[in-house]
């Protein structure tokens, strides 16, 4: 009996599989791969071909010349990069960020998301640090104006842990003002 439910069970996961369809492309706004559009190979050709036009201009192994076959090359090697990528590709032959969220596009929009965040975040952090550290100092204004660049460097190479410092300081209650300290307009 025990047999025949799980045989049951395991002909139905496998029909479920087999019937199931395949995740394709086209449900994201008619993209394809990069490197299955035409479109983005045209790009390609276009780009090398104008490149090389250019550099008929010139004489074989001049400066110019050597300069324009190096950035045919990095032309070339973009392409690549993009074509065997998960990248998907318009009509226009461009590669689109899709940023739904989808863990299958992660990389790119959500990564360099976070990295964008986290940047910003120690910019932000080093800057509040610096401004307060020049704050108890004989002429803060000048030295807001005219940086103190052993300080803010000294500043910065610490900065890097700023996720940490701001939940500490947070718990602490000195990342923000109280209430009775921040000024508020009449109404």
């Amino acid at each position: 009996m025990i047999m025949k439910r799980f045989n049951f069970i395991a002909f139905f996961f496998a029909l479920f599989l087999v019937l199931t369809p395949n995740q394709a492309f086209a449900d994201i706004g008619g993209l394809k791969k990069c490197s299955e559009s035409p479109a983005f190979t045209k790009r390609l050709n276009t780009s090398v071909k104008k490149l090389e036009q250019r550099m008929t201009q010139y004489e074989a192994d001049s400066p110019p010349a050597l300069a324009l076959q190096q950035q045919i090359d990095r032309t070339k090697a973009r392409f690549d990069k993009y074509g065997r990528s998960d990248l998907l590709c318009g009509a226009d032959g461009l590669p689109h960020l899709i940023a739904d969220g989808r863990w299958s596009h992660a990389s790119e929009f959500i990564l360099p998301g976070f990295g964008f965040l986290y940047i910003s975040g120690w910019i932000g952090w080093v800057g509040r640090k610096y401004v307060r550290a020049v704050s108890t100092t004989k002429n803060p204004t000048e030295n807001e104006i005219i940086i103190n660049v052993p300080l803010a460097l000294k500043i910065m190479t610490t900065g890097y842990i700023w996720p940490i410092s701001a939940w500490q300081e947070l718990i602490s209650g000195d990342l923000v003002a109280p209430d009775n300290e921040v000024t508020v307009s009449p109404r």
